[in-house]
């Protein structure tokens, strides 16, 4: 999933020698919180609505608010926007970009093409977009969470498995994150699955791996089917 196909095109830039008052401005009017810093067509610095309120908050409670305009339109961009900012390519992925973004506490990325020119803006949104697209969870359904032995074919074998009770794919997403050497943690999500045989499907999931939960999003409901639920629900 690449940054190109993920990031918000329309780009609204400054330069640096605009004034604070037209970055504040232009954040309004477009709803955004990231301002790339371009002079001859290359990215020198980004300013965020953080750097602009932490410019104008020391001295503003005690200025009229003539005296604070007068001021805002003397501060230049370049005197408060972060130089030579955090950046992706156009062909690095949305997950290389997140990981800058976590590492480095930021919640944006302009994205550049090969010659450095700006294309687009990648933020939190755009990241959590993705991620609702990546898992699916927009078309409901039923999400299965094992604990399945890292091998080939365990993936395979429990889809299959699912698919034998009517499922059909809809996302697969796996995380080696605080799971033991040799294992991994599978997230399967299903649509169609035959709910009136859930124990059965149960049953034959746990020969294959651990089923950690069923979370079973039906009619807007969501409903987190353990291992007890499911048998009391068979009684």
């Amino acid at each position: 999933m690449l940054a190109l196909n993920w990031m918000s095109p329309r780009l609204i830039s400054i330069e640096p020698d605009d004034s604070m008052s037209m970055a504040i401005r232009l954040m309004k009017d477009y709803d955004i919180r990231h301002l790339p810093v371009i002079q001859d067509g290359r990215l020198v610095g980004i300013i965020t609505d953080r750097d602009v309120k932490k410019a104008s908050a020391s001295d503003a409670a005690a200025l009229e608010v003539h005296e604070l305009a007068y001021i805002l339109s003397r501060v230049k961009v370049s005197d408060i926007m972060t130089p030579r900012p955090f950046m992706v390519g156009v062909f690095d992925t949305i997950e290389e970009a997140a990981l800058i973004m976590m590492e480095n506490k930021i919640s944006g990325l302009p994205v550049v093409d090969d010659e450095g020119h700006v294309q687009g803006m990648l933020t939190q949104n755009d990241i959590f977009r993705a991620l609702i697209s990546l898992t699916g969870v927009a078309h409901g359904g039923v999400q299965f969470a094992m604990d399945l032995p890292d091998r080939p074919g365990s993936i395979k074998e429990t889809a299959d498995i699912i698919r034998r009770h009517g499922g059909r794919m809809v996302s697969i997403l796996t995380s080696y994150d605080r799971v033991p050497e040799g294992r991994r943690r599978v997230y399967i999500r299903m649509k169609g699955v035959d709910r009136s045989k859930m124990i059965e499907l149960n049953n034959e999931l746990s020969q294959v791996g651990t089923l950690l939960y069923v979370l079973d999003s039906r009619q807007g409901k969501k409903e987190l089917l353990t291992l007890g639920r499911l048998k009391d629900r068979s009684a």
